[in-house]
């Protein structure tokens, strides 16, 4: 027995190894030992597996319990049927993310023209760093341009876009809008400004790494790439303990779940910190979304999502690349962070619409079935999150059962973070992951049902 079990293990290493030995090195966040790579991997597909036997253990139990109560038992077994298909697609998106390889980046030999394109509205010294690390990047001379565009800001914005201008003559195009139009506005401007064959989006609030613009334009050697996704990460780490928790929670959107949805070439949202289109799509969709409409007025927040849903119908893939790195300003305020997922989860109810009404039927068999498979888990969540959890606590007899469930699986999911966190950073700042999910639980649960109820409201609240 304990020769065989010694066999399995070796033969499971080696896969891992070989495995491990596939990942070009430079897509890894660090270096770590290979026998630390099988013990993570090992300990998440353990994890996973042992999620589902106890969770069908504690709702067939909870099942049980329910006798004479037949609305609770068809809830009982809607949260177990939505739980097998969940750690299904847990499963589904682990190996999307341990099989992901990004695109090889451009040649500095043949790189396409390119414009970074960086709307700003009283973004103050910030943008001036924005300006020189896209002026910074490594990207052949006389390929790249920047157009900084000043949305009609009241603030020294312009005084610092003229700076970066005077220190990058060659490169750095300023534009200033007359009024304040709004994001949408400023980008088209920009896009106007250029006849580059790449389009690339930049935050006024972010910078990007040096290899960032070439990593960004590899995939576009693909003509069936239309748009891609840069990595997001956090800039201000050093404020407190809100930027550290974002770090993790961006970690698991910027490349988990993204490396998962590009395995399909369809990733539903190329964030606007750093996303790259190609021109002649952009600028066909240009007036549609500059002039989409939700609930009777202008869209006007959103923009990102918007564009990759206008790319995707155009029948153009959606990638992700994660060498391509941007570090964002997040907030560092419990009120701020609550004002940006408002608006993230307003623009989300909105493009989510869109998508399962127009885009998914757009996209080929394959992705149909995947994305469509990933909704359906992912939204039926909040449904039952939000009318199952409190039906079963109003009627079941004992009131403390279900808080301990519900902290239990709580406690499950800080666990599956901490593991997926610990495959790319160090140890020393693990604890932000394994507490994420309670802080999420507890401090911002009240904010997707408020945005749901506020949708008309389009205002951008972080400025």
């Amino acid at each position: 027995m304990k020769k065989a079990v010694s066999k399995l293990w070796k033969n499971w290493v080696d896969k891992i190894e070989a495995w491990s030995r596939s990942i070009v090195p430079a897509e890894r966040d660090m270096s770590v030992s290979r026998t630390w790579e099988v013990i993570i991997i090992t300990a998440i597909v353990c994890g996973v597996l042992c999620l589902l036997i106890t969770c069908a253990h504690d709702i067939i139990d909870f099942h049980k319990m329910m006798a004479g109560h037949p609305v609770l038992r068809v809830l009982a077994w809607t949260g177990f049927t939505w739980t097998v298909l969940s750690v299904i697609l847990l499963m589904g998106r682990t190996i999307g993310w341990f099989v992901y390889v990004a695109m090889a980046s451009a040649d500095e030999n043949d790189a396409p023209a390119l414009t970074v394109v960086i709307p700003a509205y009283n973004e103050g010294h910030m943008v001036r760093l924005a300006i020189d690390s896209a002026a910074r990047a490594r990207y052949p001379k006389g390929k790249l341009r920047i157009v900084a565009v000043d949305d009609g800001s009241k603030d020294d914005t312009w005084d610092h876009i003229l700076a970066a201008a005077a220190e990058h003559p060659d490169v750095v195009m300023p534009l200033r809008q007359p009024r304040n139009q709004g994001k949408r506005a400023a980008l088209a401007a920009g896009f106007r400004a250029t006849d580059a064959e790449i389009l690339v989006i930049v935050d006024s609030d972010s910078v990007i790494d040096e290899k960032a613009l070439l990593a960004i334009a590899g995939p576009f050697r693909d003509p069936k790439v239309g748009a891609v996704a840069g990595k997001v990460s956090v800039y201000n780490l050093s404020q407190g303990f809100i930027p550290c928790l974002l770090y993790v929670n961006f970690l698991f959107i910027a490349d988990f779940m993204r490396s998962w949805e590009s395995n399909f070439r369809t990733v539903h949202c190329c964030a606007g910190a750093l996303m790259a289109v190609r021109a002649s799509a952009a600028k066909a969709v240009m007036n549609e979304w500059l002039g989409q409409t939700f609930l009777g007025g202008p869209c006007t927040i959103g923009d990102d999502r918007s564009l990759t849903n206008f790319i995707l119908l155009r029948g153009l893939d959606t990638v992700y690349q994660r060498t391509a790195v941007v570090r964002t300003v997040v907030p560092s305020t419990y009120s701020k962070l609550c004002r940006m997922f408002i608006r993230w989860d307003r623009s989300y109810i909105r493009e989510e619409t869109r998508f399962l009404r127009h885009v998914v039927w757009s996209r080929p068999f394959k992705a149909r079935f995947f994305a469509l498979f990933d909704r359906f888990v992912t939204n039926t969540y909040t449904v039952i999150c939000y009318t199952g959890i409190p039906l079963f606590f109003i009627n079941v007899e004992s009131k403390t059962y279900i808080p301990a469930l519900f902290l239990a699986y709580t406690a499950w999911t800080s666990i599956f973070y901490l593991l997926y966190y610990l495959r790319q950073q160090r140890l020393n700042s693990a604890v932000y992951a394994f507490l994420y999910p309670y802080y999420s639980v507890f401090t911002l649960f009240w904010i997707f049902p408020y945005a749901a109820l506020t949708l008309k409201n389009r205002s951008w609240m972080t400025r």
